[in-house]
């Protein structure tokens, strides 16, 4: 049975349509064969999805750079030779992860020495805390609302089961036109690790049990799976893991990177003659895996005609009656809600499945456009805290810390967008703003003002590369006046990750109540916020806090399932200040023309955007490692180790693991003695699913990999370096949001094509401060991909949350 993650990502593309990456070998997650689990595919680097992205290019012959500038490499002619080296097909031993994750089934590896809390054990508890959060709050919710009154046929049935499965009633045989299934405890599906609440040392859960990782591998064997996977198998399953497996083989369907055909020939090894496509067991296997699949694309739901109609395509006799046993058994929920009308805002009689307001929506006696979805508790869970989290900010006054009088005089002092932004943290408690890289002075504006006025003020970046650049920032600018009756200004630095704020590892701590001791949280980065940590973040804000969202709103959305930020935007329920501040010079130039979909051409007298046309991917990784170890350093001064590579994926020729081999040839040869690497070797380490440091191996000893990351050492133990460390020379476009270098060469080959797309194209260019060179075989695929290809949709339900919970005039 092959695992093979780069099938399982064209499943996704072919059940639940486009998501946030790159289709084919581009930014697909490989950690998947790995024993990682599904959300781990999303860790920082895109997920693979649709293959419905640019139109395969034209290969008419060589073009000149579409963007202008020069057309070689700088300081050398285009037919350079020496100091190159092709790509190394055979690689060195890299990591086989995808670059940013680990699993999430296996958190625990990293946990210090002398009792120190590992990070993946900090997010666990995070998680819990959470979890009791939300269910107090709904344990004083009022009963469900009575809508969908005017619902027909599927959808109505759909509703009318829903709600018996809520008050604890199983629901009617007839409901799908097939007989009630069999109840029995469902497992408890893995769940996402989440940044700790507390800073109190946590036990780490123990692993499964020798003799029952045994039981499991016996039955993998006996149906022919790899008995590698008895390990992830028998911790998703737990200590009856080897019934569970004999009675329902597709629980198979549940470890990450194994497809239903591979569990339907594991099922048909153990089950025999009493095997077939219309067993309930298949049907509710297949169903979560196809909700699974939507969530490494970005959706938090699926519509319920969307989910059947592909279920019938994975050979699902029923896929109705599919959807029922799985809503029956809880491993999923469903949700019907109001649609946006002609002229207005969603229907704010939306009714939530998990967590109902027991308010009579307006105009009930009126037939209303309504939606059925269905999603994975976790994903329902996390949005519909968030929205409540959102509301209360956006209704609540936020905290009066110093007087109005201070507030206007702080505005004054400002200029242009940055007075607005001011002005508007004033008196909002959610406040949204835009723009590109200059945009950040109007934020680090905002946090010397809410200093001077004697707020606790920080902000928090998405990672250690933004939260180091804004830093300089903050340092750099002047102070305004201090308002007169001002308390005196804070000091110290007031810059974190988002992940060191909810950890407790950065940033002010947590008071009493467990909440974040703040006043005013600016977070950076903003459309990086996926679904689950936006609402652990929305949760951990006390009342009377205001929170800004920044960030510029065309670069690549999270690689978790949502689009928290553009949701906002879109659904207005709060004040948006857009930056005036462009970005400067040609790469300023080029790169905004791309975020309104022009590639157009750019004068670079200095060099700072070169276009290195290339035919094959054996010269764009040869005319790479020239580039970034002789011709930059010498033509730009730019030295190799400020110098970041860009590409689409992980796989090909001319990915990720291609390139890495390549440059470590180059710039750092050695033997890989311990996993691939060796001292001086530049890493990417991925700590949790979805977050990326970029480092270097320092040493490496018996207790593990020793880095050097954003300034601290990290001790990766040996067990899990393959699975959270790789070579760092080259990262995808994911992996590199958020950060920013002198130096980037984004590497386009021609397999890359059809993987293009604008949010892409504009967040790999924008990566570059001083200089982009772009290895250009991509042809005419990039113009179309820039003015034709936007970011891919995104089923989510944070705007119909937040409708009934929000003003309009908000």
């Amino acid at each position: 049975m092959s695992t093979e993650p780069e099938a399982a990502a064209e499943e996704t593309a072919d059940a639940v349509g486009p998501g946030p990456g790159a289709p084919g070998t581009t930014d697909g997650p490989d950690a998947a064969a790995h024993g990682a689990s599904a959300a781990a595919a999303r860790d920082g680097a895109e997920t693979t999805t649709a293959r419905d992205g640019a139109e395969t290019a034209a290969r008419s012959g060589a073009q000149s750079g579409p963007t202008g500038g020069t057309t070689a490499a700088p300081g050398d002619s285009a037919t350079e030779a020496g100091g190159g080296e092709s790509a190394e097909e055979a690689g060195t031993g890299e990591a086989t992860t995808d670059g940013t994750g680990t699993g999430t089934d296996a958190p625990d590896g990293d946990a210090a020495a002398a009792g120190e809390k590992s990070e993946a054990e900090a997010e666990l508890a995070a998680q819990r805390v959470e979890r009791e959060r939300i269910e107090r709050r709904k344990a004083g919710r009022q009963g469900p609302v009575d809508a969908g009154a005017k619902l027909s046929g599927t959808a109505a049935d759909l509703l009318a089961a829903v709600r018996a499965v809520e008050s604890g009633e199983k629901p009617a045989a007839p409901v799908f036109g097939a007989p009630e299934p069999a109840r029995r405890p469902a497992p408890e599906p893995a769940r996402q690790p989440r940044p700790a609440a507390s800073a109190e040392p946590v036990a780490a859960p123990g692993g499964p049990a020798p003799e029952t990782v045994q039981a499991v591998r016996g039955v993998l064997a006996e149906g022919g799976a790899p008995e590698a996977l008895a390990p992830q198998t028998a911790a998703l399953l737990g200590e009856g893991a080897e019934g569970a497996l004999r009675a329902d083989p597709w629980q198979l369907l549940r470890v990450t990177g194994v497809r239903p055909e591979q569990a339907d020939g594991f099922a048909r090894a153990l089950l025999g003659a009493e095997c077939g496509p219309d067993d309930e067991r298949r049907g509710r296997a297949v169903t979560v895996w196809l909700l699974e699949q939507a969530a490494l694309a970005g959706h938090t739901a699926l519509e319920l005609p969307r989910l059947t109609e592909t279920l019938a395509r994975r050979g699902v006799p029923d896929p109705d009656a599919a959807v029922q046993s799985t809503l029956a058994e809880g491993e999923a929920l469903a949700f019907q809600d109001a649609l946006e009308e002609p002229g207005g805002r969603a229907d704010s009689a939306s009714s939530r499945s998990t967590q109902d307001t027991g308010e009579e929506g307006a105009g009930d006696g009126e037939e209303r456009p309504v939606r059925v979805l269905v999603g994975l508790e976790r994903y329902a869970l996390a949005e519909e805290s968030l929205a409540d989290g959102l509301a209360r900010l956006v209704n609540s006054a936020p905290k009066q810390d110093g007087s109005a009088a201070d507030w206007e005089q702080a505005t004054a002092a400002a200029q242009g967008s940055a007075a607005e932004l001011i002005r508007a943290v004033a008196g909002h408690g959610l406040v949204l703003h835009t723009g590109g890289e200059a945009s950040l002075a109007e934020p680090a504006a905002l946090l010397r003002t809410a200093h001077a006025l004697g707020l606790r003020a920080w902000a928090a970046a998405h990672g250690p590369l933004g939260r180091d650049r804004f830093a300089v920032l903050l340092d750099a600018s002047s102070e305004p006046a201090e308002p007169a009756s001002a308390e005196p200004a804070r000091t110290g630095p007031a810059a974190v990750t988002l992940a060191g704020l909810l950890s407790g590892a950065e940033g002010p701590g947590r008071d009493a109540e467990g909440t974040l001791d703040l006043d005013l949280l600016v977070v950076l980065d903003a459309p990086q916020l996926d679904v689950e940590s936006a609402a652990l973040l929305a949760e951990s804000l006390p009342d009377g806090a205001r929170l800004v969202l920044a960030g510029d709103p065309a670069v690549l959305w999270s690689a978790g399932p949502g689009r928290v930020f553009a949701d906002l935007l879109a659904a207005r329920v709060c004040p948006q200040v857009a930056s005036r501040r462009p970005d400067p010079g040609p790469l300023g130039e080029l790169v905004s023309g791309i975020g309104i979909g022009e590639l157009g051409q750019v004068e670079a007298p200095g060099k700072e955007v070169v276009i290195v046309p290339v035919r094959e991917a054996g010269e764009a990784v040869h005319r790479t490692v020239q580039l970034v170890a002789d011709s930059v350093p010498r033509a730009i001064g730019v030295p190799a180790e400020d110098t970041q590579v860009i590409t689409p994926g992980h796989g090909g020729a001319a990915g990720t693991r291609a390139l890495n081999a390549a440059l470590k040839e180059r710039l750092n040869p050695g033997p890989g003695r311990f996993g691939g690497f060796d001292p001086g070797d530049r890493v990417a380490y991925s700590p949790a699913p979805g977050r990326t440091l970029p480092g270097r191996v320092t040493k490496a000893e018996a207790d593990g990999l020793h880095l050097a990351c954003a300034g601290e050492t990290v001790v990766v133990p040996r067990d899990r370096v393959e699975q959270s460390v790789r070579h760092g020379w080259a990262l995808t476009a994911h992996q590199a949001v958020g950060g920013r270098w002198p130096a980037v060469v984004v590497v386009l080959p021609g397999d890359a094509a059809q993987g293009l797309s604008r949010p892409w194209v504009y967040t790999a260019f924008g990566r570059a401060a001083r200089h982009l060179s772009v290895v250009h075989g991509v042809e005419q695929a990039l113009p179309r991909a820039v003015a034709e290809v936007p970011a891919k949709p995104r089923t989510t339900r944070l705007p119909v949350l937040l409708a009934p919970q929000v003003p309009t005039d908000a």
